[in-house]
Parts: C-alpha cells; sequence; structure tokens
C-alpha cells in the first residue's frame, strides 16, 4: 500500500510543475497580448495630446469635427465646430488632423482661378 501511495506522489509532483509552468505561460501570454500593447497605445495618445495646438483640426469620441480654437491650462480645450465654441475636455479628443499650410492654400488657388476666369467671360461678355 504505501508502494502505491509513493508511485502516486511520484506524478503529483511532475502534475504540480506542469500547472505551474502553465500558470506562467498564460500570465505571459495576458501580459505580452494584452496589457503591453494598451500600455503602448495610452503612450501614443499622451503623445497626441501633447502635441495639439491652435488649428489642429480634430475628431472627437462623439464624432464631432471641428478646430481647436484654444487650448487652456486646466486641460480644457475650445473647439469651433462650423462658428459654434465648445468647449472638452483634451482626453474627449479620438483623433487629431494636424493643420497642413500648403494644403490650405493649394485648397484656395483654384478657387481663385475659377473666380477670375469668371470676371474674364464677364469682360468679354460686356
Amino acid at each position: 500500500m504505501n508502494i502505491l501511495f509513493l508511485a502516486n506522489a511520484g506524478a503529483a509532483a511532475s502534475s504540480n510543475w506542469m500547472m505551474i509552468g502553465l500558470f506562467i505561460i498564460l500570465i505571459a501570454f495576458t501580459y505580452f497580448g494584452m496589457i503591453r500593447p494598451q500600455k503602448k497605445q495610452q503612450q501614443q495618445r499622451m503623445q497626441m495630446m501633447d502635441k495639439l495646438k491652435k488649428g489642429d483640426e480634430v475628431i472627437l469620441v462623439d464624432g464631432l469635427h471641428g478646430k481647436v480654437d484654444k487650448i487652456n491650462s486646466d486641460k480644457t480645450i475650445v473647439v469651433d465646430a462650423d462658428g459654434i465654441y465648445l468647449t472638452f475636455e483634451r482626453m474627449a479628443v479620438r483623433r487629431v488632423i494636424p493643420a497642413t499650410p500648403a494644403a490650405e492654400t493649394k485648397a484656395e488657388a483654384p478657387a481663385e482661378k475659377l473666380e477670375e476666369k469668371a470676371d474674364e467671360t464677364k469682360k468679354e461678355d460686356k
């Protein structure tokens, strides 16, 4: 009877080590699969919030699109949404679309050309 008990004790010891190994693998998988990427994403978000400046186009968490008009010292921003000024926490910003002055001037240039062409046709009609 003692021989059977000792034989089972050896098998149980190896089973315990296997369970401990599986538990360690599970913890490592949880860390590298979930916790670490989430921390990295949060760090990128905080960097985005620090780089936020006046004139940046933003998309808020509720889907509102607007332009940053003012950044206050108490971590709030004032967003201009088509002439309506709204105050939000910085954390309400989902995505920042940086203001590009070069793109704005390019966008204005074709409009100016159209106006010039319209003026020329009016002069020719007279």
